[in-house]
Parts: structure tokens; sequence; C-alpha cells
């Protein structure tokens, strides 16, 4: 659906465009003289709470899968009728918390009151100017897939506010920015491509990282780490924490025999990373003690799973 109908109508073809828009790939590049401009631009729908923090940190992961940290951001915040002064405070508030986070600049964008919402929708473009730049695409066969912190922290994070548990929710929502080990782990020279894990958590990110680099994959389920929380949120709600909704939660696909140096880069960061498998040039296979499933489609979100469970 995404190819026949979005990227089949993107306007004329330019030569500044280096990378345009294609499956699993986080950002669009412009190749700008002797620079190149990193663009990407996410909307964040009725986040429980910090909407503003949440969506500035998720556009900003985007652009930083490229190696990059952004610098400037756009916003675009629509508040329903009923909305309040309170509201547009606390998101605003929570944009100005993020950029200040990462040393970047708001410089414009839109607000407006708008008929027929139920809840705010926050839209952020961030940008960033590269000397160089690696995406989603460049992985290699044979590359290790290095994977960072959690599966499912954005997901554990929105589960846990939602039935009360706060501490938890802010504990797993301080991990959701990648900037810093994507910039890290990039200047270590051994990573060649990158992607943060989001909707279908980690198993949609490795799914659209291997179409967009035309790879398959072998990932062991036993070596992807679960946060004990996360386990205990999802067996109580039924939920695969491999499909869990998982920014904060970086891919690397890494040049085999230098997996330590970026763990050990990440790590000085106080960055947890463990290698899960490798890319291929055969299937797209998640391997367990019992049993190895081929992934062919992009897997639904377990979020949605909950959130239809809270609202009956």
């Amino acid at each position: 659906m995404l190819e026949k109908y979005v990227l089949s109508n993107l306007g004329l073809t330019k030569k500044e465009v280096v990378v345009p828009p294609k499956v699993g790939v986080d950002f669009g590049a412009l190749k700008l003289g002797s620079y190149y401009l990193i663009v990407s631009s996410d909307p964040v729908t009725g986040a429980p709470f910090d909407q503003g923090w949440y969506a500035l940190n998720v556009c900003a992961n985007d652009v930083s899968t490229s190696g990059n940290a952004p610098s400037f951001f756009q916003v675009v915040i629509l508040l329903p009728e009923r909305g309040s002064l309170s509201e547009l405070k606390r998101i605003t508030k929570g944009l100005n918390k993020a950029a200040l986070s990462l040393g970047a600049t708001i410089v414009g964008g839109h607000t407006e009151v708008t008929p027929s919402l139920s809840f705010p929708i926050v839209c952020v473009t961030g940008f960033a100017f590269a000397r160089h730049f690696v995406s989603a695409s460049n992985a290699k066969a044979g590359d290790s897939i290095v994977f960072t912190k959690w599966a499912g922290v954005e997901g554990t994070s929105i589960i846990a506010y939602k039935i009360g548990l706060k501490r938890v929710a802010k504990k797993f929502s301080s991990m959701l920015s990648v900037v810093k080990e994507a910039v890290t782990a990039y200047k270590t020279r051994a990573v060649h491509a990158m992607h943060d894990c989001t909707e279908g958590g980690v198993i949609g990110a490795l799914y659209e990282m291997s179409v967009a680099s035309k790879l398959g994959f072998e990932v062991y389920e036993q070596k992807i780490p679960v946060a004990h929380e996360t386990n205990t949120l999802c067996s109580a709600f039924k939920l695969d924490p491999l499909r869990l909704i998982g920014s904060g939660s970086l891919l690397l696909s890494v040049k085999s025999g230098r997996e330590k140096q970026v763990i050990n880069a990440l790590s000085h960061l106080g960055v947890n990373a463990s290698v899960i498998g490798k890319f291929t040039k055969g299937k797209k296979l998640l391997i367990s003690r019992k049993k190895e499933v081929e992934i062919n489609e992009a897997p639904s979100d377990e979020i949605w799973k909950f959130l239809k469970t809270r609202s009956t």
C-alpha cells in the first residue's frame, strides 16, 4: 500500500535527493554543496504523557540513525477544540525540555485548534547537516546485528502509565532517546547501517531493515534482552515483547569482527548492547530453542492489542 499509493506520488525527481523515501529508511538526505542535509518527520498522536518530549525525541531518533545528531526542528501542534491552555503548555514544555537535552533549537512551526480532533497531534521535523552518513539500506550480508537496551522500551512506558505504575513509566520513558548511542556507534566506523525500533518492536525493525537492504537475517530469540518489568507487564496482558513498540532501542549492522568495539563504545555511555544475530542472503528467520519462524511481513504492534482492551 505504501509503495503503491505513497511512494509512487513524489513529484519531480531531483539530483540533490540522495536518499529518497523508502520502506525501512528513517530519513531523507539531500546533497547541498559539500554537506548533506538529513531530514525526518514524525507525528505523535495521543501519547499518554509528556507528548512534546516524546514527539521531539522520536523524530530525533530517526535523524540520528544517519550517525548525526539533529540540530534544528520544526513543530506543528494541532489541538482539539476542547483542549486547554494547560495542555498546550505541557506540550511546549516537553518540546523545550527535549530540545535542550539534545542541544538543539526549534526554529519554527505552526499551532492551531482543529475541529473534530479528540486529542492533540504533534508533528516534528528534524534536520542535521552532515559530511557523511549511513542509512538502514546499507546493511551487508555477514554483518552482525547489535541491539541496544531492551525490547519494548516505549511500549513498557505506555502500559505502565496506563495502569498507574508511574515510576516504571518514567524509568522507561527516560530511555527513549537513541541519539547519543547512534552517534557514538557511528564514530567507531564499524557500522554499516542503523535503524531505530518503533512500530512492531524489534521484529518490525528487523523486517524493515532487511527489506531496505534487500537481505535476510538469522536472529536468536533468546539473545534479545527483555527487561524484567517488560516481561511482567507483557505476561499480564498476554503481549509479545518482541513486537511491542520499541522506541529507545537501536539496531546496528556491524562489520563482522568489530562487534566488541561497538559494544564497548556504547558501554562507556552506560548503554547495554548485545549481538542478537546476523544479516544473510537468505530468509528472514527468528530462531528459538524449539523452532524457526520466517518473518514475511511487518508485524502489527502489540500496543494496539493492549489499548483495545483498555477501551472496552
